[in-house]
């Protein structure tokens, strides 16, 4: 795997939804990262409900995480396909979340 994925993915392990206390990463909202073959990253994700408060603000969080060195720019692709569920989540998230 490319390195600068890598360090896309610890980026976005620090990017929270408000109200859920586990990363956007373990909760499983990031379906793909990509980075083209002119150091564009593209990021594909969802959200946990379509009509989410802070969809705009995760989205752009999202974009900034990954921007990391070497990377031009960075778009992110919201999608509801599939739908998320909880079966999504990383073992880590869901006994954080009481999940078991």
């Amino acid at each position: 795997m490319d390195a600068r994925i890598d360090q896309i993915i610890e980026r976005l392990r620090d990017v929270y939804d408000p109200e859920i206390p586990v990363n956007i990463y373990d909760l499983g909202l990031i379906y793909n990262v990509d980075i083209d073959e002119n150091n564009n990253a593209h990021i594909v994700m969802t959200l946990t409900a379509p009509g989410c408060p802070v969809a705009d603000v995760l989205v752009e969080d999202v974009r900034l995480a990954a921007l990391v060195p070497t990377i031009e720019q960075a778009t992110v692709e919201l999608t509801f396909d599939p739908p998320w569920d909880k079966s999504m989540m990383s073992e880590e998230a869901r006994l954080e979340l009481g999940f078991f």
